[in-house]
């Protein structure tokens, strides 16, 4: 089945109004999104702000309210009020975006890796400081430092506290949302290889959240873009990267910044081909509400959300 299967995901937000707050709408923030994880290796969601991939990840955790469709994590379903549900807290974890805000000022490192661990197993204080020293000299901090303050550390560092925090439980699953956007891009790329060691060494499997496609196609083996709530495109990175088919893929695509400068005039004049195409056939990419048409398949791995014309 997968190690991590999602059915028709769907996450409806009412919109209340009147003397009685009455329910007028909903806002279809996730509309029917479906994909699978393997074990060991790293899916990637792709969006714009709004596009409905941080909902996606946090109603998989349980953050938010699951309207309808069905997750599974090693073939047990984990949404609604199953034990499953309660099973899988220790082997589902989440790294956060914000490093600073993720995690409270007032408690010191020792107080906030050991958060966690505390909620499952029953250490004693001096096994408790080992474990939490451990897991800082693991991601590459000095294990001396647990009795600082968040504020104390910069900001790839409080991203690294986030980190030992989230693998403190020796978790199966991450769910990284957008774990270095709030970063310099010189931290960036720190953060982002020593995730990958980590998963080699510790047997990780990652659901990795991001607007940036160039963080994406460093990361991730598999890709699902999303817009509006709506899949538009699904693919192995190679085939997104090397044959996107939707224009908003295109487009994607095209924004990230040339690295090599030998193919800089190649990419200027893709995304001049590009944008002219978004121009003019927007609309046959999209229905009369802006949603993407359901998916296609254009290859076994490669599921494209097709035009009506097409």
């Amino acid at each position: 089945m997968g190690f991590l299967k999602v059915e028709d995901l769907k996450v409806h937000f009412p919109i209340k109004g009147g003397l009685f707050g009455r329910t007028l709408d909903y806002v279809r923030a996730v509309d029917g999104v479906s994909f699978t994880l393997e074990k060991g290796k790293t899916y990637g969601l792709v969006g714009e702000s709004g596009s409905g991939k941080s909902t996606t990840g946090r109603a998989i955790i349980g953050l938010n309210h699951v309207t309808s469709g069905k997750v599974y994590f090693e073939d047990k379903e984990i949404t609604g009020e199953t034990k499953a549900k309660s099973d899988f807290r220790k082997d589902i974890q989440m790294i956060f975006q914000d490093p600073y805000s993720s995690l409270n000022p007032k408690k010191r490192v020792i107080d906030l890796v050991a958060e966690p661990i505390r909620n499952f197993e029953k250490l004693t204080r001096k096994e408790e400081r080992i474990r939490v020293q451990e897991l800082l000299e693991l991601v590459g901090l000095n294990p001396e430092s647990i009795l600082k303050y968040p504020h104390e550390f910069s900001g790839g560092q409080r991203q690294r506290i986030g980190i030992a925090r989230a693998i403190a439980l020796k978790p199966k699953l991450i769910i990284a949302d957008e774990p270095v956007s709030a970063l310099d891009v010189s931290v960036q790329a720190q953060v982002l290889n020593f995730m990958k060691e980590i998963q080699d060494e510790l047997d990780l499997t990652y659901l990795f959240i991001s607007h940036d496609l160039g963080v994406i196609k460093h990361m991730c083996d598999h890709i699902g873009i999303m817009y509006k709530g709506r899949y538009v495109e699904e693919g192995s990175a190679k085939e997104i990267f090397e044959n996107p088919q939707h224009i908003y893929t295109k487009r994607l695509v095209a924004a990230i910044p040339d690295i090599d400068p030998r193919k800089r005039e190649e990419m200027k004049q893709f995304r001049a081909e590009v944008n002219t195409e978004y121009e003019q056939s927007y609309n046959d990419y999209f229905n009369e509400e802006g949603l993407a048409y359901g998916l296609k398949p254009i290859s076994d791995t490669h599921l494209v959300a097709l035009p009506e014309k097409g």
